[in-house]
């Protein structure tokens, strides 16, 4: 019989989990299961036809959600009429939870008898925390890619939640240095990466404060080579904000030579964010910092409750990364915290000593993220009320 497996992703991120999902439900599946659903490029190399495409749905700020808020609301609707057209076996919602757990909602109130998948968890241990046990009426199982989330879910009363891992502890390799690399490391001056964000939004509010926090730090005679890893959509947009920068990096462009850059930096001015786990992975330390737009900026001093919003820190699980947000995310600040990082200073390592641990605290045995999250999927299969005709409700915990 085959199974029917419905995916919706709205975010590169996501796309890319989903993707490396559905390379291994169809290993261990075979000709047994059928993908619909929403996505972009490399899900689409798996064989999904997207519903629509996802690149309108990529937004950042809250200030820029009321401008498209229509378009919003006509693709949750089309989304939501999709999954209960298909009548999938289980749906999986990927990340963007603005978007994704919205259509959760609506098809749990419709059709109760279709499991619900959350794969990546919101930020419930940093904001909103209620959102944990609202999520218990309609998420089944969360994924979760931080070895911290079960337990706050747990605390919380959330839905039950395993963690499967981060995708990039497949990528270790690909991160650290060989021998030749750890001397470049090591040697003078040394190289610092700059890395004001992967959206056009990040990079106007970081690029001018991160440009001017390398101009004082080069007047205060701190040598440096810069290095400022880009993506091919942001190329033009980082090279505008280039022009005002007192001190030049050289740019490089694409994944592989992000990875490259990263195998030799000694350390890094870095937006707060996923990339602040990467770089901690591949053992550089960091100074990571935030300026969003003034909404932004006013709900977050409301909302956020962590005592860390440095995703680095949130996993180490201590404080070792210093991080300047919103006001705090000036050029005076940041110039001497680049500092102390560079050079051979407690601050410095502290951060090594921390990040040494990372790969006991984010290890999954020998089971990859992608494969552990589709045991979770399979084991619901095998327990969907769909599988077995004239039963309804909700379905069991899955099998591990």
């Amino acid at each position: 019989m085959t199974r029917k497996i419905f995916l919706i992703a709205t975010e590169e991120s996501g796309d890319r989990l989903g993707s490396a999902l559905m390379k291994v439900l169809r290993q261990r599946l075979g000709d047994d299961v059928a993908f619909e659903g929403i996505g972009g490029s490399t899900m689409a190399a798996e064989g999904l036809v997207s519903l629509f495409p996802i690149e309108a749905l990529s937004i950042i700020g809250f200030a820029a959600i009321p401008k498209k808020l229509p378009m919003i609301l006509r693709r949750l609707s089309e989304a939501t009429e999709a999954v209960l057209k298909a009548a999938p076996d289980i749906l999986v919602i990927i990340d963007s939870p603005d978007f994704t757990h919205r259509v959760a909602r609506r098809v749990r109130r419709r059709a109760p008898g279709i499991p619900i998948v959350d794969y990546v968890s919101p930020s419930v241990w940093a904001w909103r925390p209620g959102r944990a046990r609202a999520m218990r009426s309609y998420v089944d199982h969360v994924l979760a890619l931080l070895p911290f989330e079960p337990e706050a879910h747990q605390r919380l009363g959330g839905p039950p939640c395993s963690y499967v891992g981060h995708p990039l502890i497949e990528q270790i390799a690909s991160l650290r240095p060989d021998a030749a690399e750890q001397a470049r490391r090591d040697a003078t001056p040394p190289v610092l990466l700059v890395l004001p964000g992967s959206r056009r939004s990040e990079i106007r509010h970081h690029m001018a404060i991160f440009g001017a926090a390398l101009g004082l730090l080069h007047r205060q005679g701190v040598a440096f080579q810069l290095i400022l890893p880009t993506m091919p959509h942001l190329e033009q947009a980082v090279a505008i904000a280039l022009r005002d920068w007192p001190v030049r990096p050289r740019v490089v462009v694409g994944e592989t030579d992000k990875r490259a850059a990263f195998r030799i930096a000694r350390a890094a001015l870095a937006k707060s964010g996923t990339s602040t786990l990467e770089l901690a992975i591949a053992g550089i330390p960091m100074v990571a910092a935030y300026k969003g737009g003034n909404v932004e900026a006013w709900i977050a001093r409301r909302v956020i409750r962590s005592a860390s919003v440095i995703l680095a820190n949130l996993v180490v699980g201590e404080n070792v990364v210093p991080e300047y947000i919103q006001q705090d995310c000036t050029p005076e600040n940041l110039a001497p915290a680049l500092r102390d990082v560079l050079a051979d200073t407690p601050l410095r390592q502290r951060q090594v000593e921390a990040f040494a641990g990372l790969d006991a605290i984010m290890a999954t045995g020998k089971t990859s993220p992608s494969i552990g999250a589709a045991e979770i999927v399979i084991g619901m299969l095998k327990h969907s009320p769909l599988s077995s005709p004239g039963l309804t409700g909700r379905p069991s915990k899955p099998e591990r």
